[in-house]
């Protein structure tokens, strides 16, 4: 006992996730008219976060043909890993050569990801900020150099593309670059088009890798719409990651249900990639849950359930971008420039707040937000915005 007890007592104190704090607290706020625009889930206008149709109508089948729960092995489902890559890179993958593996959410792939990466320690990966906050861990946990590009002028509400260009291109040769795909969390904002082909060729001139992030397909401008930037990026690149999470396409949250996929132009070289994949996967978690890989898999191989899925999804983004537009006419009210939020995509935006006025109006309104500002439009209901807002708008900068 004494030694367990020492070996206990030796270990390091470490603070909180801030966003998992955050969610504790609001959970024991006792006041009524409390809001959460912190978590990042969609929520309908009743305040839920609902099991989407197709989902249900794919467990239904499953629960009526399903006949085992045995393991399905470190690489995952293949069915699933085959749907998901036709669904985020499109038929024909942009002329590349795809291969992945089946990772607990979009965490457990940027996880893989690093380790992959880390193979080669005089290997940096540039992060763009600002950024989500376990960006930075992530990779600095597997010991990997951070350089960071400037991303995004919160005052402004603007990104900063000319200086993002300008650092990628100091980059060395085999350097990572981690990009958002779509629906940039924590910011909100869209690069144009011409933007990722400008990305495309400092990648492709200079040696690059890109890592994509891509967490909220569907959720921007649509299913393909989404993914355009990244697949010009891809292919430019010789070789590129990608991270793919279910959980907010899918409302998937609980199942923890991704993929990490290697882009190449050999296919022996992304089966040594998988196989080394699946090695740090086996030390790792062992086998990645099913659950939620055979729900995805089951709706995107029956174009029925497929088209329910998307005509859900675009329900969605039309609620979001709906909520986005009435917060961006509200908060122009108090500061114009704030009126940009309404050109941002997805559930996020930033705004220009101090962490002092962020704990100000979580102790006096009961308006619950990370200290970084980073606030959850889908998180509202359309008939609150303007009372929301009333009372953040003199407390941003």
């Amino acid at each position: 006992m004494t030694d367990a007890t020492t070996f206990l007592d030796g270990l390091a104190e470490q603070k909180p996730d801030p966003l998992l704090e955050l969610i504790a607290k609001f959970a024991d706020d006792p006041r009524s008219g409390k809001v959460d625009l912190g978590v990042g889930v969609y929520r309908d206008e009743t305040g839920r976060t609902p099991v989407m149709r197709a989902v249900k109508s794919a467990e239904h089948h499953l629960w009526e043909t399903q006949d085992s729960k045995s393991y399905i092995g470190p690489e995952g489902d293949p069915v699933f890993l085959r749907a998901l890559a036709m669904e985020v890179f499109g038929e024909g993958h942009g002329g590349k050569q795809v291969a992945g593996v089946q990772t607990p959410g979009g965490t457990g792939a940027l996880r893989l990801a690093a380790e992959l990466l880390a193979q080669q320690r005089k290997r940096k990966i540039w992060i763009g900020t600002p950024t989500w906050v376990n960006h930075h861990a992530i990779f600095s946990s597997v010991g990997l150099q951070i350089g960071n590009y400037r991303f995004f002028d919160i005052g402004k509400q603007a990104v900063l593309i000319d200086e993002m260009l300008g650092t990628l291109q100091q980059a060395a040769p085999g350097d990572a670059v981690l990009f958002q795909a779509s629906c940039h969390n924590p910011t909100g904002a869209a690069l144009s088009q011409q933007n990722w082909r400008d990305i495309a060729d400092i990648v492709a001139r200079n040696g690059l890798l890109p890592l994509f992030d891509s967490a909220y397909q569907g959720l921007g401008r649509g299913l393909q719409q989404d993914m355009a930037g990244m697949m010009t990026v891809l292919e430019a690149a010789d070789e590129a990651m990608v991270a793919v999470s279910c959980s907010k396409s899918f409302s998937l949250y609980r199942e923890r249900t991704g993929a990490a996929y290697l882009i190449g132009g050999s296919r022996t070289s992304l089966n040594k990639g998988v196989g080394n994949l699946a090695s740090y996967a086996r030390t790792s978690y062992s086998m990645p849950p099913a659950h939620g890989a055979a729900i995805v898999a089951t709706i995107l191989q029956n174009p029925s359930l497929r088209k329910a899925w998307s005509d859900e999804l675009d329900s969605m983004r039309i609620r979001t971008t709906e909520i986005r537009r009435a917060v961006a006419a509200a908060f122009g009210k108090f500061r114009p420039y704030l009126a940009h939020i309404g050109n941002q995509e997805g559930m996020f935006s930033l705004l220009p707040i101090s962490p002092d006025n962020v704990r100000r109006l979580r102790a006096d309104h009961a308006i619950y937000m990370p200290d970084s500002g980073r606030i959850n439009v889908a998180g509202l209901r359309i008939e609150e915005v303007g009372a929301v807002v009333e009372q953040i708008g003199p407390y941003v900068i």
